[in-house]
């Protein structure tokens, strides 16, 4: 009997370790990191990875520690109450993630299913630590893939003058399904500034370009007519200016005069598949804080 690959077992390996994430900004100045590692020392934390940022022009410091949760004392919903002191003294921004808890991923996408297949392939096959409990898409191009991997296809048409009652179908999926971020895999639409409010700096997107170059539509076609000698892809989050979302990943290839536009555009959908899977691993593992219009992208 052929196994559906949707259907077929995850790789097997080791139990992955449950471990808490604390992900902090504030005002640079001395003792932060000693007061942080000394709370959580006091409470049995087992410190699995530890890094951290200054920007001296903002005179802001970042930081982001890992631990393992195994024997560590502090109950996690307890850990706000018991932080504060701590976050208090020294101005903090801060928030907490757990490895435990995936997060549950809604994919768009309209006709280009490059983006999408690939994040479909690395989600099977165990890269990515979330849930996809759904697809949707303007057009029904994407569909096969999504009953391929067993995944929820919705279909949601974006016709002319109607964008709005296309998004308040989108936004009623997303709620049903609990979806805490959204990836758009080359979703070929602009989402409004009500879409982004309701997921802030939780909507990932792709440009098919090295931003800030070349923004909007067809940017290789333009960067083909300016003889360009590199050729870049990014991923940034999506705020409500166009293509001007903090960046979470960028690459790029060289490009010579041999180069038709046909290379250009096989040559971009590779980059374009990397940046995307690149930026969705590091958000899922917490790896990323987002100050004024910049990131930090924790190693």
């Amino acid at each position: 009997m052929t196994q559906n690959p949707a259907q077929s077992a995850q790789p097997s390996g080791p139990q992955a370790r449950r471990t808490a994430i604390l992900l902090i900004d504030c005002p640079d100045q001395k003792g932060i990191v000693a007061a942080v590692a000394e709370f959580l020392v006091r409470h049995n934390a087992n410190i699995l990875h530890a890094d951290q940022h200054q920007d001296a022009e903002r005179d802001l410091f970042l930081m982001r520690v890992e631990w393992d949760l195994e024997g560590f004392t502090l109950d996690p919903e307890e850990f706000p109450r018991r932080f504060a002191p701590v976050a208090d003294r020294f101005g903090m921004r801060w928030r907490l993630e757990r490895s435990d808890k995936p997060l549950r991923v809604a994919l768009f996408c309209s006709q280009h299913l490059h983006c999408l297949v690939d994040l479909l392939y690395r989600h099977h096959f165990g890269e990515f630590a979330c849930q996809i409990p759904l697809i949707i898409a303007n057009h029904d191009h994407g569909r096969r893939w999504a009953d391929f991997y067993n995944i929820p296809f919705h279909l949601v048409p974006v016709e002319a003058g109607k964008k709005a009652i296309a998004e308040e179908k989108q936004m009623a999926l997303l709620e049903e399904h609990q979806i805490d971020l959204v990836v758009l895999a080359r979703y070929m639409q602009v989402v409004s500034p009500d879409f982004v409010a309701r997921f802030p700096r939780r909507i990932i997107n792709v440009h098919h370009s090295f931003l800030p170059a070349f923004v909007g539509a067809k940017p290789y076609h333009r960067a083909f007519e300016r003889g360009v000698k590199l050729i870049g892809a990014t991923s940034h989050y999506v705020t409500d200016e166009l293509d001007e979302g903090p960046i979470i990943e960028q690459d790029v290839s060289r490009i010579s005069h041999r180069d038709n536009l046909p290379d250009l555009l096989e040559k971009g959908r590779d980059l374009e598949k990397i940046v995307l899977s690149r930026a969705l691993r590091w958000h899922l593992g917490h790896r990323v804080l987002v100050y004024d219009r910049k990131t930090v992208v924790f190693d």
